[in-house]
């Protein structure tokens, strides 16, 4: 379980960083079926596997977040038996996926509460947390119009209009990722999820920066949706991911080099609001 959620970090199968960080967590769980001799052998599992869970995405602070907390409590406890050590592993795990889950579902409320009835909203790349504020709005019989950026090269925006084309109260258009300036003259906000926020700046898929740099332009408020555990200011340094430029260019590059960045840098100032689990938080 453990190999096969690395795998699929690294091959992003999840579009989601709260996804992400609950996958991983659970993976730990296969040591809890294993047998140790001893509980440093335990322990000392623990530490590499979580190791290399973290090192499946250094980007994802949610992901980095939640293994550590796992892997620190139980080391810190100290335990004394094996048993010990997985009972404490397995309720350390439920109670940090009880964490993320609630406040991707807390931000998500607050998020629907304060997107106005019969707005045009433009988001980017695929967030679960938009998507459930977006159902729960539409659910309480908010309607909206909502264009979505096709999130090249992995083409994500698609997997988000199509959810979306699938709630009523929701009229969904995808666009290329270059034509948001055309249509954000034509929107009341711009709400899209978060990797993670550093000090004063939002990492999040690539495309971020210029959608939110082009909103301030125009005077569209940008809002940030997710957990307020994605926000830190210390004890994590942001790593960017570029991923194989055949997802860019299929084909042979010849005489050039083709990059492909997984994540941008959007200051926070370009930003009307976060809102979290916590409540929103302007800047």
């Amino acid at each position: 379980m453990i190999d096969e959620t690395v795998e699929e970090i690294q091959e992003m199968q999840s579009h989601s960083s709260s996804v992400v960080a609950v996958r991983a967590t659970r993976a730990l769980e296969e040591l809890i079926d294993r047998e140790f001799a001893t509980v440093e052998e335990y322990v000392r599992s623990l530490e590499r596997n979580g190791s290399v869970l973290r090192r499946a995405n250094h980007s994802h602070a949610s992901l980095q977040n939640a293994v550590r907390a796992v892997v620190d409590d139980v080391t810190d406890a100290d335990p004394e038996s094996v048993e010990e050590a997985k009972r404490l592993t397995q309720e350390r795990i439920d109670a940090v996926v009880s964490r993320v889950e609630s406040g991707k579902r807390l931000a998500a409320e607050n998020a629907a509460e304060i997107l106005d009835d019969g707005a045009t909203l433009l988001t980017h790349d695929y967030s679960s947390t938009v998507l459930e504020a977006l159902e729960r709005a539409t659910e309480a019989g908010k309607r909206f119009d909502v264009y979505i950026t096709e999130a090249r090269p992995r083409y994500i925006g698609r997997k988000t209009a199509r959810t979306l084309a699938e709630m009523d109260g929701v009229d969904a258009t995808l666009i290329t990722d270059s034509a948001h300036g055309v249509y954000l003259e034509d929107c009341d906000r711009v709400v899209v999820g978060m990797d993670c926020i550093v000090d004063d700046t939002l990492y999040n898929r690539v495309g971020t920066f210029p959608i939110a740099a082009t909103a301030a332009q125009l005077d569209v408020p940008v809002t940030v949706l997710g957990s307020a555990s994605k926000i830190v200011s210390e004890g994590f340094v942001f790593e960017n991911e570029f991923r194989t430029g055949s997802e860019v260019m299929p084909e042979p590059a010849e005489g050039f080099a083709v990059e492909n960045p997984n994540y941008d840098a959007t200051p926070v100032e370009l930003l009307e609001s976060v809102v979290t689990d916590e409540g929103p938080r302007e800047f």
